[in-house]
């Protein structure tokens, strides 16, 4: 594997996740090119990712000021500077014509050896790779916000993608400071939608049935969910707790939970209102516009606090204690 710094990397898409992706790229010491389709992405981006660096330095997330990270940036509307790039990131709408239409741009320019990507979190990737190409060298990179300071990370092989290309990302993730999972067979949703969105409906479920407000649901998840994830995934801990405690609730609660395929009217409802969410105070919860920049606040300090403690406890922490 070469140095991050010899590996040029380009993001196609500037919004949120496109602006903190360019940013965890920069940190790992690549040479990011950064293609705004949307001109309107250009005026944000430089200051969006300049405070996304300034506050990892004061983190302790990397050790040098803005300026050495962002003179490795060039920001553009021009897919032609993509040329010489290893690796591209497309991070644009959910939309298969419009993906088309940029993996075109992109393959345009690029030479056979590079990899394309998607960030894609709902677009299965064998439907996608289907647009391309070359579809053996096309993969799903399913990043988290906000992507600089999250571990997580998911490769997902479409129906006709090279396996060894797959593994040369999964080690190629490790510079961005990731715990990856390759996904090696395609699947709508990948892994960890799968399970969350398992999650969202039994929560909008529970909620809907009167059985809990939006707040008890809430608190039980930050309490019980939320008190073990950051250390280990569902099966390391149905292995710490008892296999057949869970064995035994399986076979009598799996009947009664909530197999519906409609999305949820709670969830409609918001959304044929307008709401979105903190962006701009209408969503599960009633907002002022302080309250929603309070919280958008808060949740980027615990996203550095909460790295910092999981740092402490990687996948192979056991393994680390038995050799020393």
């Amino acid at each position: 594997m070469q140095q991050a710094s010899d590996i040029r990397m380009g993001v196609v898409g500037l919004g949120l996740m496109g602006s903190s992706i360019t940013t965890c790229l920069l940190m790992a010491g690549h040479k990011v090119v950064a293609v705004a389709p949307i001109p309107t992405d250009m005026e944000p981006a430089i200051p969006r990712i300049r405070h996304h660096l300034e506050r990892s330095l004061k983190e302790g997330l990397v050790d040098k000021d803005p300026d050495h990270y962002l003179k490795h940036l060039t920001l553009t509307e021009n897919y032609g500077a993509l040329t010489g790039c290893r690796v591209v990131v497309e991070c644009t709408i959910e939309n298969i014509p419009i993906k088309q239409a940029v993996y075109k741009m992109i393959e345009d320019v690029v030479d056979r050896e590079c990899l394309l990507t998607s960030n894609t979190s709902a677009i299965p990737i064998s439907i996608l790779q289907s647009h391309t190409l070359h579809p053996e060298r096309f993969f799903g990179l399913h990043w988290a916000e906000p992507s600089h300071t999250t571990r997580f990370l998911e490769i997902i092989c479409g129906d006709k993608s090279d396996v060894i290309k797959g593994e040369y990302l999964y080690e190629l993730s490790h510079f961005w400071g990731k715990e990856p999972t390759l996904v090696r067979k395609d699947i709508r949703g990948f892994i960890t939608n799968r399970l969350m969105y398992s999650m969202y409906r039994e929560a909008m479920y529970l909620v809907e049935g009167g059985y809990a407000t939006v707040e008890d649901v809430d608190r039980a998840c930050r309490n019980n969910a939320g008190y073990w994830m950051t250390l280990m995934g569902v099966f390391r801990w149905m292995d710490l707790t008892g296999v057949p405690a869970y064995h035994t609730v399986m076979k009598d609660l799996f009947p009664t939970l909530s197999t519906g395929s409609e999305v949820p009217e709670m969830i409609d409802k918001i959304v044929r209102e307008g709401g979105r969410g903190i962006s701009n105070a209408k969503g599960f919860y009633e907002y002022t516009p302080e309250e929603a920049r309070l919280w958008e606040e808060t949740f980027t300090e615990f996203s550095y606090e909460i790295r910092r403690l999981a740092l402490k406890y990687p996948a192979d922490v056991v393994k680390k204690k038995m050799s020393s």
